[in-house]
């Protein structure tokens, strides 16, 4: 089972010929979205407003095959953003979030919902696939929502896998020294941190890549996986590193809206498919796990917003390991 916790939002696309259009979004709930239509048993843990915005976001959550009886409901309007489509396909976002739902995420629903997946999958001896738990964005900004989930973090079973895409939007973050404290306070227990080279200027400014990787790793994450637009996406951990080439998009470019989410619900598709556990990771099965994840990009950035691929439309891309 996968549990993604984190913020559920609408974006308001504006396309370069001034069209608007608002499409469901927010990167825990597009990442939700991308794994469950890979086939993977996921949960989704965020808050939901009752407006009509929020009953779109818990409809298309469900119809994607995402469990939803354990995100909350609130009356607070649904947290907005406007993302802005430039020239090359790339949005640019703006937050709309004081007095929103997807900050009000408290701890206890989160912390039931954990208890709830461990206790099934102590039920289920039948089950090879290990728990997952996936945050990021901004998850680990908005409070008390970023403090519940840090919370939470705190108090994963031993044998969960912890996967964290920073997919930081510094926009957003007002107190960069709490932000950065906080990511530190998760770091350790995280196995796998999914960072884009941007994010790693933001928390190591001017810093050479190596050694941002190094801080990362210094930190306590096990392993680190950083992607760079078309360039060869990184796979580290302390015994090495392994560059993994991006692979040409089968198509036209539309936009990149939902692209890093969706790289990384292949990267965990295809784990959870191979019923890999915490205990396997490195940078060898990662660097298959990115293999993946880039398959399923390339799908995505061909269609107009966060629209992410089904399993059989990788086909033969989807390597996994003979026993899996």
């Amino acid at each position: 089972m996968l549990i993604i916790a984190g913020e559920a939002l609408v974006d308001l696309v504006i396309g370069t010929d001034e069209s608007v259009e608002a499409a469901l979004g927010g990167a825990p709930y597009n990442t939700a979205r991308a794994a469950a239509r890979l086939g993977v048993d996921v949960r989704f843990i965020g808050c939901l407003s009752t407006d009509r915005f929020g009953e779109r976001l818990a409809a298309q959550l469900r119809a994607d095959g995402v469990h939803t009886d354990s995100a909350p409901r609130t009356e607070l309007p649904t947290t907005l953003a406007t993302a802005e489509i430039g020239s090359s396909g790339s949005a640019t976002y703006r937050f709309y979030l004081e007095r929103t739902s997807a900050p009000a995420l408290g701890a206890d629903p989160l912390l039931a919902a954990l208890e709830r997946a461990r206790d099934s999958r102590s039920s289920d001896v039948s089950s090879a696939r290990s728990e997952i738990f996936f945050t990021g964005g901004l998850g680990l900004v908005l409070e008390p929502m970023a403090d519940s989930i840090a919370a939470a973090a705190a108090r994963l079973a031993d044998d969960t896998l912890f996967v964290v895409d920073v997919n930081c939007r510094p926009s957003v973050i007002a107190d960069r020294a709490r932000y950065l404290e906080r990511l530190r306070s998760v770091l350790h227990r995280v196995d796998v941190v999914k960072a884009s080279d941007e994010d790693l200027d933001y928390l190591f400014p001017g810093a050479d890549p190596a050694d941002a990787v190094a801080a990362v790793l210094d930190g306590g994450a096990r392993s680190v996986v950083v992607t760079a637009g078309a360039a060869p996406t990184l796979v580290a951990d302390r015994t090495g590193s392994i560059e993994v080439p991006v692979r040409a998009i089968a198509g036209t470019l539309v936009d990149t809206i939902g692209a890093g989410d969706t790289f990384s619900a292949g990267m965990i598709a295809w784990w959870d498919a191979a019923a890999y556990g915490r205990d396997d990771v490195s940078v060898e099965l990662l660097a298959s796990a990115v293999e993946a994840g880039h398959a399923a990009s390339a799908i995505v950035v061909t269609r107009r917003g966060a629209d992410p691929p089904y399993r059989h439309e990788l086909g033969g891309d989807w390597s996994l390991r003979e026993d899996g």
